[in-house]
């Protein structure tokens, strides 16, 4: 329902209390924004016990939502905060429930930026919410001792930042983040409080008929109208809080609420280099962009907004944060006149078919050639048993790579690395659209009663999360392939996907598969990836039990061959016996199918990590990508190759492509740091890093991409701090020390001396990699070690000899045995291409 401004006759969502467009008050005349409700100063004296183990102390302060105690709980000994709804709101049944909605979302977080909830009870009627007590003052206070140094103001938004991002990942929006509900304690963590006016998915919605929630100089443009919101709103009122807490003044600012909603949905505030003209380089532009009118134009997700953060705080560039120059002048006429014009031109251009414009955006016969992105969330298992749960998984993966080979040009299909990350989360559909950048998902459950099977399916538009097409299979468990492949095709059908022949012979084939044999290899398939040695033990059994069930099964011998890539790769084996075993097993599967696409790119694999030739690889990469042009993983691993033999723009572009289809998949985001490295990009190498190590701190890959790029870069601390964590797993006694009086004697070269010594016998016994082990001595300034541990590594297949262009071996560069080391390794001019 829409309601007219009284001043301007602009129409405005009903739930709006100001005009959009001139600002004229909606309510009536005397209401405020900045208090939503009086509150009496005292509510409950000191000394009175609560609930029979609460002491009240005093008050710590008090708002629109309620009453907050110091209180010591004699049962525990400690102190506490007691949040109390006054009592002349006990009777608004709204107000209980928002008040409890606090409680509900609060408790559900457990992270150190966000203040803790203890216990959630009633006393005499009155419901209370018991608290971490945090000992500090909030960034208010702060604040009237002047703007704060940057990098207190960095550390401060990036803990707040990592606190809001993980209640967006539980479907938490706060909605009234300020400056007032920032605690920072003496040793310098911040603490988000007061999710009173937090939004959940599927609970109600608090915002009610002639309310605005939250508080108005830190409100969204789309807040301030009343409107719809989402995780966004609360990247722009961090934005605000990191503003004011750099300038010493808000962004947006009038001599009355009206004013400040105007200003926040017209204005653009004053840049903040000049209220502060010694911040970072590059942080301007993180504000710019938090501060950004349309949600679509900020930064996608809180992580986002936090990365960015980190990255000026380790005196990096930002990566995700766009410029936002709008220019007053094109070609000398004014911007508005050209802006005006560009639809004319545009149609003009069209008519003409000016380079083939036309063709490029309609298609040759003018039809409209669209391109939807698609996710397949994880199906859940409904049927109560834990064992059941590799089975619901290992389905919507297959379901995943069969949607994704239907059309590729007309349908892209998210990773399902980067959907695993949704499985039993309270997320709101629209929000994942937003996140995965995608307009359709397909969700659903898998039951298995005695011989029956049901699978339940939906496909939903993201953008008004509206049903668009749903079903449920109830069949025979022998009909299970035939399930998933009418699934498939009726999900094409429904979003008027038209089937290749290549995808159309996907589907008639895994017909034919054994669901017994299936249902192993889906098994199989999840625990390989997890690159352990009791995983890789146990997806060898699944997988071998397909083959015993279905023999001719192509897509398990291309299972056995990771199975033993991953045991060479990480050394559980001598290459000796994984290398012969992971060919002969990705031969077969080819003998098999020669139309898989995962087995040319398991070939490409072998050809490049395990046989070291680069030459025959290159025709199996290119037949890979033609018959699987979807596969994140696959086109990650091209990348490397591509990256390997020097042809660094091919690879960037590969790698952005895989993210861009798996965004959310760690060992994705890892290749991206080693190809930045390759590239000798190292601030974003460090900054790609710092992303996938949020998303697991102990990954391998990132840990030793990060390594180079800071030791690259002379950041000797951050090196070492690296080391440690990436030699950790070796054990080696005295490790840590060795590290630090080594760097205070001689910086990175005295570290890496200390502790060559006493890697020597992890190294011996190949739990850290030759080729590792030479860089090592590269930074202790030992070329001669550093040689002879390459040709170790040449000698015993060293999967990665294939990197020797990293710019870390550029001292040994102009040596002649490095030179025919690369000779040797297909890697020199005039190489394979």
């Amino acid at each position: 329902m829409m309601i007219e401004c009284p001043r301007c006759r602009a129409e405005n969502n009903d739930t709006s209390r100001f005009c959009g467009s001139c600002a004229a008050p909606l309510i009536p005349a005397g209401a405020t924004l900045t208090r939503t409700l009086e509150t009496p100063v005292q509510v409950i004296r000191a000394g009175t016990m609560v609930a029979g183990k609460y002491r009240i102390v005093e008050e710590l302060g008090h708002g629109g939502m309620g009453v907050v105690y110091k209180a010591e709980d004699f049962k525990l000994k400690r102190f506490v905060a007691l949040k109390f709804l006054p009592p002349h709101l006990m009777d608004s049944s709204d107000l209980k429930e928002r008040f409890l909605v606090e409680a509900q979302a609060a408790a559900a977080l457990n992270h150190p930026g966000i203040c803790v909830i203890h216990e959630v009870g009633e006393d005499e009627g009155r419901p209370y919410i018991a608290m971490e007590f945090v000992d500090g003052e909030t960034l208010k206070d702060k604040l009237r001792k002047g703007p704060l140094k940057a990098d207190e103001a960095l550390k401060i938004a990036c803990q707040v930042a990592a606190g809001l991002g993980e209640a967006h990942l539980k479907g938490i929006i706060h909605r009234d983040i300020k400056s007032a509900n920032i605690m920072v304690t003496a040793k310098g963590q911040a603490k988000v409080m007061d999710f009173g006016l937090a939004k959940l998915r599927g609970g109600s919605s608090l915002t009610k008929s002639q309310t605005t929630i939250g508080t108005v100089a830190f409100m969204s443009p789309e807040q301030a109208r009343g409107g719809d919101l989402d995780a966004r709103t609360d990247i722009w009122s961090l934005g605000v809080v990191l503003y004011e807490i750099l300038a010493g003044k808000l962004p947006f600012r009038g001599d009355h609420d009206q004013a400040v909603i105007h200003q926040i949905v017209h204005a653009e505030p004053e840049p903040i280099k000049k209220a502060r003209p010694d911040i970072p380089e590059g942080l301007e532009q993180i504000v710019g962009q938090a501060l950004a009118k349309k949600p679509a134009d900020r930064y996608a997700t809180m992580e986002e907004f936090g990365t960015d953060l980190e990255a000026v705080a380790e005196g990096l560039k930002p990566v995700k944060a766009r410029p936002r120059r709008i220019p007053r002048k094109i070609l000398g006429v004014r911007a508005a006149y050209v802006y005006a014009a560009l639809p004319v031109l545009l149609a003009v251009l069209l008519g003409l078919n000016v380079g083939g414009l036309r063709n490029r955006i309609f298609g040759g016969d003018g039809a409209s050639a669209r391109s939807i992105r698609l996710a397949v969330l994880p199906f859940a298992n409904l049927t109560g048993d834990p064992q059941q749960e590799d089975f619901s998984d290992g389905l919507t993966q297959q379901m995943n790579v069969q949607l994704g080979g239907l059309n590729p040009q007309a349908l892209s299909v998210i990773g399902n690395a980067s959907v695993a990350r949704y499985k039993k989360a309270n997320i709101p559909i629209d929000q994942i659209g937003r996140e995965l950048g995608v307009q359709y998902v397909l969700e659903g459950g898998m039951q298995r009663e005695g011989t029956r099977i049901r699978i339940t399916a939906e496909l939903i538009r993201t953008g008004d999360q509206s049903q668009v097409w749903a079903r449920t299979f109830d069949k025979d468990a022998a009909s299970l392939l035939t399930i998933q492949s009418d699934v498939v095709q009726q999900v094409a059908a429904a979003l008027a996907v038209e089937l290749l022949p290549a995808g159309q012979a996907s589907l008639a084939k895994s017909r034919t598969i054994d669901p017994a044999a299936y249902e192993a290899y889906l098994k199989g398939s999840q625990y390989y990836i997890k690159m352990t040695p009791g995983d890789t033990d146990t997806a060898q059994k699944f997988f071998e039990a397909a083959l015993r069930i279905q023999p001719d099964y192509a897509a398990a011998y291309v299972g056995l061959y990771y199975v033993w890539a991953v045991r060479n790769q990480m050394a559980f084996v001598p290459s000796t016996e994984a290398v012969p075993k992971a060919k002969a097993a990705v031969l077969k599967a080819l003998e098999l199918d020669e139309t898989l696409g995962e087995a040319h790119y398991a070939l490409a694999s072998f050809r490049t990590w395990l046989d070291r030739d680069l030459a025959a690889a290159g025709p199996e990469w290119k037949r890979a990508v033609e018959l699987d042009p979807s596969n994140p993983m696959g086109l990650a691993s091209y990348a490397h190759y591509l990256m390997c033999l020097g042809r660094n723009e091919e690879g960037l572009a590969m790698i952005r492509k895989a993210l861009d289809l798996d965004p959310f998949n760690v060992t994705v985001h890892s290749f991206a740091v080693m190809c930045d490295v390759l590239a000798r990009r190292y601030d974003e190498a460090i900054a790609e890093a710092r992303a996938t190590l949020a998303m697991q701190p102990d990954h391998p890959v990132a840990l030793s991409g990060a390594l180079i790029a800071y030791a690259l870069k002379g950041m000797g601390r951050e090196t070492v701090a690296v080391m440690k964590e990436l030699y950790r797993p070796l054990q080696a006694p005295g490790l840590e020390a060795a590290l630090d009086a080594g760097f205070v004697e001689d910086g990175l070269r005295g570290a890496a001396k200390r502790i060559a010594p006493l890697i020597a016998p992890a190294a011996q016994e190949l739990r850290i990699a030759p080729t590792d082990y030479a860089f090592l001595y590269i930074l202790a300034g030992d070329e001669e070690q550093a040689m002879k541990q390459l040709e170790r590594a040449f000698e015993i297949n060293d999967p990665n000899i294939p990197y020797l262009r990293q710019p870390i071996y550029d001292s040994l560069r102009s040596d002649p045995r490095f030179q025919d080391l690369m000779r040797r390794a297909g890697l020199l001019e005039g190489g394979p291409k």
